[in-house]
């Protein structure tokens, strides 16, 4: 009896051991990837000319709306979009040169190349909710001059903030300091999330409430509620993502030999949600009468 069981009992050995090989294969490719140069530089460059073509499309489409309404300066639409051309210019740059911009010396100019598209991203959709609280307040009658003035105040604490913590690092390089930068933006990240939801969530409802049917009326709704899902998920990911980040070195972001996970990340928080958003934006704005075109003062 002993004799036999031997066999079975070698066979279960041998499947477990198999099993093992194929799970050890299987994430083996990942860290293959990880650790060739030449598949960082690919992913590197994969991610540059996505960047490239969103911002070249946030370009074109502001070039079309300068052409369409030259008369109204500065609006909120023109500086949404380059702005958006801006942030993605800056990315396409930095990750053509990302092995370059890993060896600049002093190690803080690497993460100001590294987060400073990040703060500008923050603030070109800060400047959308800004436009949707202004449509929301006005709709009802209620004052909005005090939007602005909150808008600048708190993109300047972000950016003030942002920039002492990057002097302190320059100053004295410490890795609690790093810690405490991430998971600042982690919470600017959160509190842009909650931005969307709270004046996305509120012009959507009251869209959903307006009594007149039309489809500029259902296209407006659906422009809204696309648009918040999307940039309330795209910042909830970032701040998820800086928190572990901050703490756990498997989710670095600020290394080459993470290019898989910097891939995904980059592709969740910005790439695609820009794109998308560019996309539901698309339409022009009408060439006389507009109401809700703001210049920026």
């Amino acid at each position: 009896m002993v004799a036999r069981g031997v066999p079975a009992q070698v066979a279960v050995m041998a499947a477990a051991a198999l099993n093992f090989t194929e799970s050890s294969s299987s994430s083996n490719w990942w860290r293959d990837i990880n650790n060739s140069p030449l598949w960082q530089d690919r992913i590197f460059h994969v991610l540059a000319v996505l960047y490239g073509i969103v911002a070249a499309i946030a370009l074109v489409q502001l070039v079309r709306i300068q052409l369409r309404v030259p008369e109204y300066g500065w609006t909120t639409q023109k500086v949404f979009h380059f702005l958006n051309f801006f942030v993605n210019g800056v990315r396409c740059f930095v990750f053509v040169f990302r092995r370059d911009v890993q060896k600049l010396q002093p190690e803080i100019v690497q993460h100001i190349l590294l987060d400073m598209p990040s703060l500008a991203f923050f603030t070109t959709y800060a400047l959308l909710v800004l436009f949707w609280a202004e449509i929301y307040y006005q709709a009802r009658a209620v004052s909005t001059d005090g939007l602005r003035p909150s808008f600048y105040t708190i993109n300047t604490v972000v950016y003030v903030v942002q920039i002492v913590l990057w002097l302190i690092l320059w100053w004295k390089p410490i890795s609690v300091l790093v810690i405490l930068s991430k998971m600042f933006f982690a919470g600017v990240s959160l509190f842009a999330a909650l931005g969307f939801l709270l004046y996305g969530g509120r012009l959507f409802l009251m869209l959903q409430r307006f009594p007149v049917e039309s489809k500029g009326r259902r296209k407006k709704l659906q422009e809204v509620g696309y648009v918040t899902t999307i940039c309330f998920s795209c910042f909830l990911i970032r701040c998820v993502m800086m928190c572990f980040d901050a703490f756990d070195k498997a989710a670095d972001l600020d290394v080459l030999d993470h290019p898989i996970l910097n891939f995904i990340y980059y592709l969740l928080v910005e790439i695609l949600p820009s794109s998308l958003v560019l996309f539901i934006l698309r339409k022009l704005p009408p060439k006389r009468g507009i109401t809700q075109y703001h210049p920026i003062r």
